[in-house]
């Protein structure tokens, strides 16, 4: 075995682990109600974060509110603040950076939305301010998180934590949870009544 075949093996081993822990159903058992009572009540979904958290943002902002569009179900509203630039730059040069998801969430959140902030150390000051204010606004706040949850971890209602220090498998662990939450949501059935 190479040096290369090697890396590949422990990589997608350790990723693996990762994955294989209960905190993600139990994670999932919670998050999943609360987005469907969103869907219902015609509620937004925010998601924030820097870097690759921000990308994912966009990302699961964008497969949220399209991918789950079937029938005559409820649309989600879904909006993902990492993504309008000149709103953040505005707010980093006259407030502070810690300030650009906040401001947004003090602009656009109402009680009974849904906030959802995403950072791979759990430590992120402008990721932490904004749930802070979601808090206050009355909104349920849902994080996805690694590195044992930093600070973030006590500001959520509900918090999935990637059981990992490495952030590259932290961020493909978030990943697959954005994934599995949109098939899931596009695909599920409510329960009958009764």
């Amino acid at each position: 075995m190479d040096g290369l075949e090697q890396y590949v093996r422990t990589y997608v081993r350790d990723t693996e682990t990762a994955l294989d822990a209960p905190y993600l159903l139990a994670g999932l058992r919670e998050v999943v109600p609360r987005l469907l009572k969103a869907r219902a009540e015609g509620r937004t979904v925010f998601f924030f974060g820097n870097g690759g958290s921000a990308a994912t943002s966009s990302h699961m902002a964008q497969d949220l509110g399209k991918l789950t569009i079937v029938g005559s179900k409820p649309r989600f509203r879904t909006l993902s603040l990492a993504d309008p630039l000149p709103l953040i730059l505005a707010w980093a040069n006259d407030a502070s950076y810690a300030e650009v998801f906040a401001e947004q969430v003090k602009s656009h959140g109402r009680p009974g939305d849904v906030a959802i902030g995403i950072s791979g150390s759990g430590n992120s000051p402008n990721v932490l301010r904004a749930l802070e204010e979601a808090r206050r606004t009355g909104m349920t706040t849902v994080g996805l998180i690694g590195m044992g949850g930093g600070k973030m971890k006590a500001l959520c209602d509900v918090s999935i934590v990637v059981p990992s220090g490495n952030m590259q498998h932290i961020e493909d662990v978030h990943h697959i949870v954005l994934h599995l939450l949109t098939a899931y949501l596009r695909d599920e059935h409510p329960p009958p009544d009764g």
